[in-house]
C-alpha cells in the first residue's frame, strides 16, 4: 500500500509542475532531498553505530535484562491473556526495552516477532486480539528514555545541543502511551469492539 501512495505522490508531483510549467522545480527539489537524505544517513551511520554497541554492552552486562525484569510485572498487567513464560512475553519485553533506548531499527524485527508469537495465541487468525492491539498501542506511542535515533538525526545535521530535547521526548511519549493504553483499555471492554466470545477486538 505505502509503494503505491508514494507512486500516487510522484506522478501527482510531475503532474502539477507540468501543469504549472514548473518541472524543472520538481526535478531540482527531488534531487536536492536525495543529496541531503544520503548526507543525514551518512552521519547517523556513526551515531547509531555507537548506541548499537552501547546497547550490545548492556546487554552482555545484564543492564537488558534488568530493564526486561523491571518492567515485566506492568506487561503482566498489560496482558492477562498472554500465559506466564510464553515467547511473546519475551519477544514484547526486549522490544518495548529497545524503544524505550529510542533504537528503533533493533526494536522493529523483535516487534515483529512478537506479533507473530501473539498470533500463535490467536483463536481467530486475522483478527487482532486485544493482546495485539495493547502490544500496537505500546509499539507505536514506545516511552523513550533516551532518543537515539533523533539525537543521530539532529546532530548529523548540525544542531548545537542534539541533547536537549530528551526532556520533551520523556514527556510527550509518556503522555502518548498514557492516552494510549487508557483508550486500548477502555475500547477493549466495549461490547462493540468485542470478537466473538469476547477474545480479541475488531
Amino acid at each position: 500500500m505505502l509503494n503505491y501512495i508514494w507512486l500516487a505522490m510522484v506522478v501527482l508531483a510531475v503532474v502539477l509542475g507540468g501543469i504549472n510549467g514548473r518541472i524543472e522545480a520538481v526535478t531540482k527539489a527531488a534531487i536536492d532531498s536525495a543529496s541531503g537524505a544520503v548526507t543525514i544517513a551518512l552521519g547517523l551511520v556513526g551515531v547509531m553505530a555507537l548506541w548499537l554497541g552501547i546497547v550490545k554492552i548492556a546487554e552482555d552486562s545484564g543492564l537488558m535484562a534488568l530493564l526486561a525484569r523491571a518492567i515485566a510485572p506492568v506487561l503482566k498487567w498489560l496482558f492477562p491473556d498472554v500465559p506466564k513464560g510464553h515467547p511473546a512475553m519475551a519477544s514484547m519485553t526486549m522490544n518495548i526495552a529497545a524503544n524505550m533506548l529510542g533504537l528503533s531499527n533493533a526494536a522493529t524485527p523483535l516487534g515483529i516477532k512478537a506479533m507473530e508469537d501473539l498470533e500463535t495465541l490467536n483463536p481467530r487468525p486475522g483478527v487482532a486480539t486485544n493482546a495485539m492491539c495493547t502490544f500496537l498501542t505500546i509499539n507505536t506511542a514506545s516511552l523513550q528514555l533516551i532518543p537515539a535515533t533523533m539525537i543521530g538525526v539532529m546532530a548529523s545535521a548540525g544542531s548545537r545541543d542534539p541533547a536537549a530535547i530528551i526532556g520533551t521526548t520523556i514527556a510527550a511519549t509518556c503522555c502518548a502511551l498514557t492516552a494510549g493504553i487508557a483508550t486500548v483499555k477502555v475500547l477493549e471492554r466495549i461490547p462493540f469492539f468485542a470478537a466473538d466470545r469476547g477474545e480479541g477486538a475488531r
